[in-house]
């Protein structure tokens, strides 16, 4: 009879589909093992082993209750009841049998293997198997932070988290890969009873996507949890400015979800400790509501917002790279409106002043207008402000959902920079999916400094630590590089300013003289197309080219929206047509394929191949953009 492990190695190793099907969400982080209460369990159906290959629907929860017990799940993993729990058959079981022969561990064996023993290798279990993830820690797209918190634990709580997982087959073809044994069915009937009395105990806190908003049908989804969409290629250039429910999404968590108290009660906190030298250890945290915020003059900025990840796909047909599979619908449009950002900094400054001058009193002046307090008095002249702060070099961004992420000093500071901390987008009040309540707009960088969800500001000699400004996950690696260990990732700049972009969302043939004639490979007909362009900093686009025989000649397109942008200060794009382009008929007979490229301002072009821009994250793929089209 073939015995429970066998049978999750077989699964583990089998059909793809069968095997993502098995890799499922599990229950919430568990804050506590000490207070678990097995006997509270949910049916045995419901358990999370590869073998039962079930998936379970999750009940409505509460955001916050998930994240504080992320944190608190490093402490679980390694020295909790649950790592300490082991099967009454000794230090190892017997072998399974099975034709490799691989070994069956106990818990306890799996936490000892945390990274911080002698060996330094990082086990973790899921589902009833042991991996050994030593040698993929520093390839972790999330970041080797996020993947250690699982070292010598389970990885079920975290996936449940970060839900991305279950969005490809990566994780199952690199977990096999991975697969060093099995974890004593005990042990694993101890984590899934555990984990199934929290959800029955606690089932606010079971399912941390239990409060998404509502989306848009036509969106074309790569993962629903976290979501992320990509406007379709026939969409995308329809409306200059993006109508909301089709603006592109890109997460890493679920979306906050606040209450009408929470609201309320919310204060974006600016901490300027830096200018104060940190005198005395005074708190130099000024904390300014959503009403004090709006009563600052209200800017408007059309601008254009691209995930770092767009056109990944591209990549793929080298070499696999991790990460969303995007084409090139994960950029899209906004006309946001908010307070400039240099006038938060300074109605920050007046709160701390006026707090000072009344000896510790609440501090809450409302701004009309730009002015007054001692950050304006240095902002007034750039110079001194840096020659009296040479140490002021960065601005942080954190957000609700615990992201961190920076800008350098200047581009946040610079008047011409158009920095905002927005409020509505497009008119309306921010949409919880792209922010709300506050979110940073950076223009011109890659759309992740534009943090959502705004928590807190603060000026800063380093920049924000975390996977998103120091890992890996946007850290543009040369071609040559295929793995990341060994890989010093603190000497390599993050991604912040945008290089330069086009894409083709419209190719149509033109009825003429040889419309009805069969068409054979070679022949050459004449197409109408039209698409986008943006380049990032601000530089504005100054001619697309058009090629529909793989650069042998080119048309220039004409510019039919968004050429009338300032000089340097072009944060959206262009969209643009060809009326005629001439195009060389496929190997089928039936399709031709145009390629476009974007000049800006600079005169920076976008390179024909992909191949030389190959890197392990799959970023920044601006080279030709290729699309074959069916005429």
């Amino acid at each position: 009879m073939m015995n429970q492990a066998h049978a999750r190695r077989l699964l583990l190793r089998g059909s793809v589909a069968a095997g993502r099907a098995a890799l499922r969400p599990s229950a919430a982080l568990l804050p506590s093992l000490a207070t678990a209460s097995p006997s509270s369990a949910i049916p045995h159906s419901h358990r999370h082993f590869h073998s039962r290959g079930q998936r379970s629907s999750f009940p409505s929860g509460n955001i916050f209750a998930a994240a504080t017990a992320a944190v608190a799940s490093a402490a679980l993993l390694g020295g909790s009841a649950l790592c300490q729990c082991e099967a009454p058959s000794g230090d190892q079981a017997d072998d399974d049998g099975d034709d490799e022969d691989l070994p069956t561990f106990t818990m306890k064996q799996v936490a000892q293997n945390n990274g911080k023993g002698d060996s330094g290798r990082v086990w973790m279990t899921y589902g009833g198997n042991v991996y050994d993830a030593t040698d993929f820690i520093a390839n972790h797209p999330g970041g080797h932070e996020k993947i250690l918190l699982a070292a010598g634990g389970p990885i079920e709580p975290h996936w449940h988290y970060y839900r991305q997982h279950f969005s490809s087959d990566l994780p199952l073809q690199l977990m096999e890969k991975m697969l060093i044994g099995y974890l004593h069915p005990d042990d694993q009937d101890k984590v899934d009873e555990y984990m199934e009395a929290y959800i029955s105990s606690s089932r606010e806190a079971a399912d941390p996507y239990g409060h998404e908003p509502v989306r848009f049908s036509l969106m074309k989804v790569h993962s629903e949890q976290a979501m992320n969409a990509e406007v379709p290629r026939e969409i995308l250039g329809r409306e200059y400015i993006t109508p909301v429910d089709m603006f592109y999404i890109r997460h890493h968590h679920p979306v906050p979800f606040l209450s009408k108290k929470e609201v309320e009660d919310y204060r974006l906190e600016v901490d300027l400790s830096l200018l104060s030298g940190g005198k005395g250890g005074e708190d130099q945290t000024a904390k300014l509501s959503l009403a004090q915020i709006k009563s600052l003059p209200k800017v408007e900025i059309t601008s254009t917002l691209q995930c770092a990840g767009n056109r990944r796909s591209g990549f793929n047909g080298l070499r696999k790279t991790s990460g969303t599979s995007w084409d090139q619908g994960a950029i899209s449009t906004a006309k946001w409106g908010g307070a400039r950002l240099i006038d938060v900094l300074v109605l920050a400054s007046e709160q701390l002043a006026e707090k000072e001058k009344k000896g510790g009193g609440s501090g809450e002046p409302t701004a009309t207008r730009s002015g007054g307090g001692n950050l304006l008095q240095t902002l007034q002249s750039m110079q001194i402000l840096f020659d009296q702060h040479p140490d002021l070099k960065h601005l942080r961004f954190e957000s609700i959902d615990g992201m961190l992420a920076s800008i350098n000093i200047l581009k946040a500071l610079s008047p011409f920079s158009d920095v905002l901390v927005a409020y509505e987008m497009n008119g309306e009040t921010l949409p919880r999916d792209h922010g709300y309540p506050l979110r940073v707009i950076v223009p011109g960088h890659a759309a992740v400094r534009n943090v959502k969800w705004l928590k807190k500001l603060e000026l800063a000699q380093e920049e924000a630590e975390g996977t998103w400004q120091r890992g890996l996950n946007y850290k543009v690696l040369p071609p040559s590089v295929v793995d990341a260990k060994g890989i010093d990732l603190d000497k390599m700049p993050s991604l912040t300013e945008a290089a330069v972009f086009s894409g083709i969302t419209h190719i149509k043939r033109l009825d003429d003289e040889y419309y009805e004639k069969e068409l054979e490979p070679g022949d050459i007909v004449l197409v109408k197309t039209r698409g986008w362009a943006w380049a990032g900093g601000g530089r504005n686009i100054v001619r697309v080219d058009v090629t529909g025989n793989n650069g042998k000649w080119w048309e220039s397109a004409k510019i039919t929206h968004g050429a009338d942008q300032p000089y340097g200060r072009a944060w959206a794009w262009v969209f643009w047509e060809c009326t005629a382009v001439p195009a060389v008929v496929c190997e089928d007979g039936v399709s031709v394929e145009l390629s476009c490229k974007g000049v800006d301002m600079a005169f920076n072009t976008q390179p024909e191949s992909s191949d030389a821009l190959w890197n392990l994250r799959g970023l920044a793929n601006n080279s030709w953009y290729r699309l074959k089209h069916r005429i």
